[in-house]
């Protein structure tokens, strides 16, 4: 016999281990499930009372941090908008009743919801500052998304994005959004690979993936979205997932341990 499905989920809630061990009797399983739980809530109390001892900012802010101070230094403005949006705003991302992307949108009310997604107001800042230069226009944004979202190791129902876009780059815009995925996950210290991918928004996307898992997605332009953001130059944009980047950096088997929560700080289990 085997773990319970229970026990598994008990200690997969502390740890990260294959726990597919067989016994052959129900003493044998229990005497071992109380002494991997008893070693994994252990190192999780240590691992709290490290964090009382040595306070540090949050993974989440630390990431963030570390990924802002490699856009300035690349030239781009970060900026903060509003988690409220108008569904209108959606419209012109061709997200409709009629699309799979609204029905995990989280409606206020008839006229706005829960941003699912960074791009439509980053399309209407990017569009303000092409007013104010000729250059490059170089913008980031960090923040809080929302979709309804089953239950799944890979997904919150409120997480985390980086998005970066550049307005008129210079040279091949594919090449462009290469190079800017490629400073952002040589910070984070990650092996990942690019590839080509089918997207609901923006038809096709070159995706970032770490041990199969994507963490990131980006696109480039000219595109069927921009007249409707009155956008008519060639741009480059990505989104990173910071909580999936983190679950990666981290060796986490489920986003909640690094996610906002009040289950988990910093990959520890207070609750």
């Amino acid at each position: 016999m085997e773990f319970t499905e229970s026990q598994i989920q008990r200690l997969r809630e502390f740890g990260e281990g294959v726990y597919d061990s067989q016994f052959k009797t129900p003493e044998e399983r229990e005497k071992a499930f109380a002494e991997i739980f008893n070693e994994l809530s252990s190192k999780n109390d240590r691992s709290v009372k490290d964090m009382i001892a040595r306070p540090e900012r949050h993974l989440i802010s630390r990431l963030e941090a570390d990924l802002a101070e490699v856009l300035t230094k690349e030239g781009f403005i970060e900026v903060k908008t509003p988690v409220i949006i108008s569904k209108a705003a959606l419209e012109k991302m061709t997200i409709t009743k009629e699309s799979q992307l609204y029905r995990q949108v989280f409606s206020i009310d008839e006229k706005r919801c829960l941003r699912p997604m960074l791009a439509p107001n980053l399309y209407f800042v990017m569009r303000k500052l092409r007013d104010k230069t000729s250059g490059p226009v170089r913008i980031f944004e960090m923040g809080s998304c929302f979709r309804k979202e089953s239950r799944s190791n890979n997904h919150l129902e409120e997480f985390t994005m980086l998005n970066l876009v550049e307005l008129g780059p210079a040279g091949n815009t594919t090449d462009r959004l290469k190079d800017l995925i490629s400073k952002v996950m040589d910070r984070t210290g990650l092996e990942y690979r690019m590839v080509e991918e089918c997207s609901e928004v923006y038809k096709m996307t070159l995706d970032v993936e770490v041990n199969g898992v994507e963490v990131a997605s980006g696109a480039v332009g000219p595109h069927s979205l921009d007249k409707a953001h009155d956008i008519h130059e060639a741009w480059c944009g990505a989104g990173f997932g910071i909580e999936r980047l983190l679950m990666e950096m981290q060796n986490k088997s489920n986003i909640k341990k690094v996610g906002k929560s009040l289950v988990y700080l910093n990959g520890a289990k207070i609750d």
